[in-house]
């Protein structure tokens, strides 16, 4: 079955592929307002597709359980992490991630979308809400990356 958000997520992460390969390794460096360099926004992405696969597949072997999640805590304690990892690596994990969780959630059955809707999980499935975001950081601080599709 083909859920509404499928073809947003894939077209997030084909803006994010097209992004990647278009910024340069001073680029990657560039800082955001709120202080990630670019480079570290990827592996941030990485990381929460990478709880979305988690989750999913735990919750398709028992069910949907309560994962509450503090992301700004998360986000905080993740921030030294992501400036450490080399952008490049940054990059592809966050491109597999994006990948692997897109194939999950376009496999996911109708009835265990309707459990995580109905649970009380903050639990984005729209994956493009999230990637989104984050292009359009990139793209205010690397202008010249706009011909990557935009946001």
């Amino acid at each position: 079955m083909s859920f509404p958000f499928v073809a947003e997520n894939e077209q997030a992460r084909k803006t994010l592929m097209m992004l990647a390969e278009r910024l340069s390794d001073e680029d990657l460096a560039l800082v955001t307002p709120y202080g990630w360099t670019i480079g570290a926004l990827f592996a941030h992405m990485a990381w929460w597709d990478q709880r979305m696969i988690v989750l999913l597949r735990r919750w398709r072997e028992k069910g949907v359980d309560e994962s509450p999640v503090d992301s700004e805590a998360v986000n905080e304690a993740l921030k030294p992490l992501c400036h450490a990892m080399d952008p490049r690596v940054a990059i592809r994990l966050c491109l597999e991630s994006a990948e692997q969780s897109d194939a999950e959630l376009s496999a996911m059955s109708p009835m265990l979308l309707a459990e995580i809707e109905t649970s009380p999980n903050h639990f984005r499935v729209n994956r493009a809400l999230h990637r989104n975001d984050h292009i359009r950081d990139i793209l205010s601080l690397v202008p010249a990356a706009r011909g990557a599709g935009g946001a």
